[in-house]
């Protein structure tokens, strides 16, 4: 009985003990005590390297392939075939003889050649007798002499007594200028009773080939001279002329991969070789393109209308060096070429003298200058200008003039800049033949 109790009583113990444990627990707790951790020692971390990246690479490609390559040379242009056939002159029935009774009367028209050009009167004889009239109108030279004067021979024949005279020309310089556009010629006068003759020879056809040279300028710039036919359609395939034919040249610059260009002929000599230091010489365009021919000779030649700003065409009347015996010339030209955004001006021209300067292109005011240089004067240089500083003058200082080399200049700074690009050509050689005379 008495362990019964006990058990009870521990039973009771325990439920108490559990009943206060559940009234604390609910309601307030006790505080605890703070708990403080040791700093750890801080662990020196070393700095890791980066592998750099690569980026991965990929072959570009084009939609389109390119098309596009590097300028070629350029090349010679084909040689049209030109319907050209050389027209040798027929002889000009210039000169009639009347054989009369007691005398001999001759008549010798002035264009006694029969190229439109007038000779003077004082360089015509009929032996040692010079003319004893002209008709104003009909222009005709009048002779008179007897039979037996003016240093006339008598042949005496089974069947006629023969009066033969001797009409002699001797052409005098024109101007002062070294050049002649026709050339001597002896015209034999026969009196046969009752007949009358007249002689002339041929002249002989050269058999050398010519040839003609295009100075290259600088960047694909081409300058050429071209000898042309009569309608300006071709080249001329012979350079054979004669005296009075009109030589028609033709200046062109390429110029390929350039701005639009104007070419100018600046100046021009002829010469009886290659060597433009040569003499006899005669410079026909000088003064930054003044064509003096027509100026000093009384010429027809002159500088055409333009019909291309890169392309310049002139005309010059065929003519001999007096005193010289080849009929060969050389014709060297100073070309240059501008862009055709710069306006002509007094150094950038092609001026002729027709009855006053013209200008090609129509401005006439850029000719004004034309008249200031010393052309006409005698001498194996007629008609060439001194040195000067201006862009393309005829030379660096004093002395004998000459053509320079091609090559780019541009003016003084202080002025508008204006680039130009210039070049020599040579043309020939070039035969000049005599009319004939009957």
């Amino acid at each position: 009985m008495v362990m019964k109790c006990s058990a009870v009583c521990l039973v009771a113990l325990a439920l108490l003990g559990s009943f206060c444990d559940a009234q604390w627990d609910g309601g307030y707790s006790k505080p605890s005590k703070p708990v403080y951790q040791k700093p750890s020692t801080p662990v020196r971390q070393e700095p890791s390297k980066q592998i750099p990246h690569e980026p991965q690479q990929t072959k570009q490609t084009f939609e389109k392939p390119l098309t596009w390559t590097y300028p070629e040379d350029p090349k010679p242009e084909p040689q049209p075939e030109v319907p050209f056939e050389l027209r040798h002159p027929v002889p000009a029935a210039t000169v009639a003889v009347e054989c009369r009774e007691r005398d001999a009367h001759v008549e010798v028209k002035k264009d006694l050649f029969g190229i439109g050009q007038f000779i003077n009167p004082a360089d015509l004889t009929l032996g040692t007798c010079a003319a004893v009239g002209e008709d104003g109108v009909a222009q005709v030279l009048i002779f008179e002499s007897e039979l037996h004067e003016c240093g006339s021979s008598l042949l005496m024949t089974e069947d006629s007594l023969i009066y033969t005279f001797t009409l002699n020309y001797n052409p005098q310089p024109l101007g002062g200028a070294p050049v002649v556009r026709t050339s001597k010629a002896a015209v034999i006068v026969e009196c046969h009773y009752p007949r009358k003759h007249n002689v002339s020879s041929l002249p002989l056809d050269p058999v050398w080939i010519p040839f003609s040279a295009v100075k290259v300028a600088e960047e694909f710039l081409y300058f050429t001279l071209k000898l042309m036919t009569d309608d300006w359609q071709y080249e001329r395939p012979i350079y054979q002329y004669f005296l009075g034919d009109m030589i028609n040249i033709e200046a062109i610059v390429k110029q390929y991969f350039h701005v639009p260009l104007r070419v100018y002929v600046d100046r021009c000599v002829a010469t009886l070789s290659p060597d433009t230091s040569s003499n006899p010489r005669y410079a026909f365009i000088e003064n930054h393109g003044c064509l003096v021919d027509a100026r000093i000779t009384g010429s027809d030649s002159k500088f055409m209308p333009r019909t291309a700003e890169n392309k310049l065409q002139f005309q010059l009347e065929a003519f001999r060096f007096q005193g010289a015996d080849s009929g060969l010339l050389y014709i060297t030209c100073h070309l240059k070429a501008t862009s055709t955004a710069y306006a002509i001006d007094s150094e950038h021209r092609a001026c002729s003298y027709m009855s006053g300067w013209r200008e090609a292109s129509g401005g006439d005011a850029a000719c004004g200058s034309c008249d200031s240089g010393s052309f006409g004067s005698s001498g194996t240089t007629s008609g060439v200008i001194g040195a000067g500083t201006s862009t393309g003058s005829w030379g660096a200082g004093g002395g004998a003039p000459s053509l320079s080399a091609p090559g780019r200049k541009i003016r003084d700074v202080t002025q508008s800049e204006i680039f130009e690009w210039e070049g020599d050509v040579t043309l020939g050689p070039i035969p000049i033949e005599e009319k004939v005379v009957s």
